[in-house]
């Protein structure tokens, strides 16, 4: 099976990336176009389809949870996954672990010392998958998604600097 990940253009492929959204994630959990437009966005392709997709904020915490203006503040080396998915029929292959060695793989390499992520608490997949790959949960907060209404899970990890070979 031939694995590749490969940058999305935003701005080229906004309809591309809001129907894959609504695939995999509850319509209220759906982007909007002019979110897309902040990410840095990868496809996950395999055998030449786009079956995964994740997106970035490089440099973010995740507070908006937890703030009263809602905002995510700059944090240096902190390296923000807003989204991370797998379109259905390809959930359950394993998929989901090579996407979240990659995005690990992809923070070291651009040097983040701290990946921050949010989900809901009833997506337990993606939690243990998190937690496997060495994640932990910071904070829980109630009511942060809507329809269906749910808390919002904030998970770290911290990773460890890379060694250059002298």
């Amino acid at each position: 099976m031939h694995v590749e990940f490969k940058p999305a253009v935003a701005q080229d492929e906004i309809r591309k990336l809001r129907a894959f959204d609504r695939k995999v994630f509850p319509e209220s959990d759906v982007f909007g176009c002019d979110q897309w437009t902040h990410y840095d966005t990868f496809w996950m392709m395999v055998q030449g389809k786009a079956v995964g997709c994740c997106a970035f904020l490089p440099h973010v915490d995740f507070q908006e949870d937890i703030r009263a203006d809602r905002v995510n503040p700059q944090m240096s080396g902190s390296l923000y996954i807003s989204t991370t998915g797998i379109l259905p029929v390809y959930q359950g292959l394993g998929l989901g672990s090579l996407l979240k060695a990659w995005q690990i793989a992809y923070a070291r390499r651009n040097g983040f010392g701290r990946i921050v992520t949010n989900n809901r608490k009833r997506n337990r997949p993606i939690i243990r998958l998190n937690e496997k790959f060495g994640f932990q949960i910071i904070r829980t907060t109630p009511r942060y998604y809507s329809e269906p209404a749910d808390a919002t899970v904030v998970m770290e990890l911290k990773l460890k600097p890379v060694r250059k070979a002298t």
